[in-house]
C-alpha cells in the first residue's frame, strides 16, 4: 500500500528527550568553534524542559492599494536557551543569578549567594548537547558569549520536587566586541552543528 502525506524519510532524526545544558568559562573558551565542555562537570545536571529559540524581527516594505508586501528586511536577532533544573545547588543558584559559577562553587551543600548584590550578569559560554535516540548522533548548540537573564523562583510542593527556570541569552562573540573572537566572525551569536 502507497502511503501519502508526510511520511519519515530517516527515522534517525526523530527528536525525543531532553537537551544537555552545559555552562562554563566565556573567556577561556572563546576561540572554540565547536564544543569544549565537559559533558560530566559543566552539566547543569537533571532537568525538567530545555529548549532553544531564534527570534527574528522584521520590518516589511509594503505599497499599493490594496497593500502588497514588496521587501522583507529581518531588523534583529536573537538565540536563547530556556531550561528548568532539578538540582538544587550554589552552582546552578549562582549561574540562575547571573553569577559565573564556572569556577568556586563546587560543593553541592556548601557555599553562599549573597542577595541584594545584583551586578550585571557574566559572560559564561553555554552549550546544548541533545543526544538523538539513537545514542550515537548528537546537534550542538554552542553560545560562545551568553548572559543568564531570569529571575530564581523556587517553588517547593509537598509531592514534585522544584524546578528553577532560567534563561541564557546568547550575545554578540565576535570580533568586533570586547571579549569576542575572529573565530566567531560569521556567526556572532554562536552556531548549531551536528554529527
Amino acid at each position: 500500500m502507497a502511503r501519502s502525506g508526510p511520511v519519515t524519510k530517516d527515522t534517525s532524526t526523530v527528536a525525543l528527550g531532553l537537551a544537555k545544558i552545559l555552562v562554563g568559562v566565556s573567556a577561556a573558551n572563546i576561540a572554540s568553534t565547536t564544543a569544549v565542555l565537559d559533558e560530566t562537570d559543566d552539566s547543569l545536571g537533571a532537568l525538567n524542559s530545555s529548549s532553544f529559540t531564534s527570534n527574528v524581527e522584521y520590518w516589511k516594505l509594503e505599497s499599493g492599494f490594496p497593500m502588497l508586501e514588496d521587501m522583507t528586511i529581518p531588523l534583529r536577532e536573537s538565540a536563547q536557551l530556556e531550561c528548568e533544573f532539578k538540582e538544587i545547588h550554589p552552582r546552578n543558584l549562582a549561574f540562575a543569578r547571573g553569577i559565573d559559577a564556572s569556577t568556586g562553587y563546587t560543593e553541592a551543600h556548601s557555599g553562599e549567594i549573597t542577595l541584594g548584590t545584583m551586578v550585571a550578569p557574566a559572560f559564561v559560554r553555554a552549550e546544548a548537547v541533545y543526544t538523538y535516540p539513537n545514542g550515537t548522533n548528537k546537534m550542538y548548540i554552542i553560545f560562545p558569549r551568553a548572559n543568564v537573564t531570569s529571575s530564581v523562583n523556587l517553588n517547593f510542593a509537598a509531592e514534585d520536587n522544584a524546578n528553577v527556570p532560567i534563561t541564557i541569552e546568547s550575545k554578540r562573540s565576535d570580533s568586533d566586541t570586547t571579549g569576542g573572537d575572529a573565530a566567531w566572525d560569521d556567526m556572532p551569536l554562536g552556531r548549531i552543528y551536528f554529527t
